[in-house]
């Protein structure tokens, strides 16, 4: 049963994310939302449709058996049928055919939300679950919205309702901490809106560890770059020295080399002075490019369980949602939501540091891990196989933490993201582990 007040929590939300997403739309004319900023990425006007089936498919046919609003959409918006290469070449709905049907599905689900508990779909509706899974959909798009913006290079529109991130200097020291080794708690049976992929909670034993502080600064990657990193073949994985050969990678995406000793930094089209933010995190970097940088600093990225570990366990053997413990992200503890449009600083967020003091594990810039994509043990598909199913064993590494752009909705310590280890247009970034 839903009781009156996490209906009223969920009508809530369901417009709050709404109103992100369109404003990652509103502010763009009719030709860029049809657009294909990269190949690599759908139209927006895909991605905006895309959300409105979702939520038809879940939160009227599954719980309700309403027939579909229109049969062709189905299959216009299946991210299965369709890779994103070819979806401009679609009969796509057009912006503002795309908004009234997302306005149809609205209503409807917001009506079908009154009379919910009558319903027969108790799995998907035990905590609200559907509905979770819903949200947190909508905003992983809206994360990915905004990574399309950014590719439309210098003529990307700034991030809706965000201020500039400010140059300044890391307010904490960086170095490593050690994480004990021992048995923890990996994964979760308990979170309601938990993905089937963080499932079940398992015990992991995990040798101890040195685990960097805080994230790889720019100032860092920087000095990588001058000492020849990108030079290095035996830095390299011989799949990531490949990929950088035949893409000439010699820096992240969005670095820009103005003369011979300066850089600067285009994000949503505003060119930012590389000089001005070496102590921000460094993001848009592979998995190679964060591979290669452990390498060549005498270190590894760490495995999903001790990021996980450093993340969600404390020393008195308990496991909490975050690195701060169980409450809810606040802007003191991590950078989330996207307030402001990148990452900050070690130390901007000194509240959601661990106990063993280890910062920005939420927020900022996704973190790339050392581990594959794969099931826990004891896994169960719940509720489609097309989330995380079709993904394990593939060429896929996981990424842990957030970034400055993920809502706090859909971040937690278990969370699991993943994608291939070419890819550059996330904001993801990394830290480095080691031996202990």
């Amino acid at each position: 049963m839903i009781p009156p007040s996490d209906r009223d929590a969920i009508r809530h939300e369901l417009a709050r994310a709404r109103a992100r997403t369109r404003s990652l739309v509103d502010d763009l004319s009719d030709d860029d939302q049809r657009a294909q900023h990269s190949p690599i990425m759908s139209p927006l006007v895909w991605d905006l449709a895309h959300v409105g089936n979702y939520e038809e498919r879940w939160l009227l046919r599954a719980l309700d058996g309403r027939p579909p609003v229109d049969p062709a959409i189905d299959w216009l918006y299946d991210a299965f049928e369709h890779p994103r290469s070819t979806r401009p070449s679609l009969p796509l709905l057009d912006p503002v055919a795309a908004r009234a049907y997302l306005t149809t599905v609205r209503e409807e689900t917001l009506g079908l939300l009154e009379i919910v508990d009558e319903l027969d779909a108790p799995e998907l509706l035990r905590g609200g679950y559907v509905y979770g899974m819903v949200l947190q959909h909508e905003h992983q798009h809206d994360e990915t919205m905004l990574a399309t913006r950014q590719l439309m290079g210098e003529r990307a529109p700034s991030v809706p309702g965000a201020r500039p991130v400010l140059g300044q200097r890391a307010r904490v020291p960086s170095g490593e901490v050690l994480i004990d080794g021992g048995p923890f708690v990996m994964g979760t049976t308990s979170e309601p809106w938990g993905y089937d992929n963080e499932r079940p909670a398992h015990l992991v034993e995990v040798p101890p560890f040195r685990l960097d502080r805080t994230l790889v600064a720019n100032r860092d990657f920087l000095a990588f770059i001058d000492d020849g990193g990108y030079q290095h073949e035996q830095l390299w994985r011989p799949r990531g020295w490949a990929f950088r050969c035949e893409q000439g990678l010699e820096h992240p995406l969005f670095w820009q080399r103005d003369g011979t000793d300066s850089w600067s930094i285009l994000r949503f089209g505003r060119k930012i002075d590389l000089a001005e933010h070496l102590d921000d995190p460094v993001q848009h970097v592979c998995w190679f490019e964060a591979d290669a940088f452990a390498r060549w600093a005498g270190k590894r990225l760490p495995t999903e369980a001790e990021w996980e570990k450093a993340a969600t366990w404390n020393p008195d053997g308990t496991k909490t949602r975050y690195p701060w413990g169980d409450q809810a992200p606040d802007p003191d503890r991590a950078n989330l939501g996207g307030h402001v449009d990148g990452p900050c600083p070690a130390g901007t967020t000194a509240s959601g540091a661990s106990p063993a003091g280890v910062h920005q594990l939420i927020g900022d810039v996704w973190e790339w891990t050392s581990s594959d994509f794969v099931p826990y043990p004891g896994y169960e598909m719940f509720p489609y196989p097309e989330y995380s199913e079709v993904f394990f064993g593939g060429d896929y590494k996981v990424l842990r933490g957030g970034s400055w752009a993920s809502d706090p909705l859909a971040v937690r310590g278990t969370f699991r993201n993943w994608d291939h280890p070419i890819r550059r247009q996330i904001f993801a970034g990394f830290r480095c582990a080691r031996d202990a």
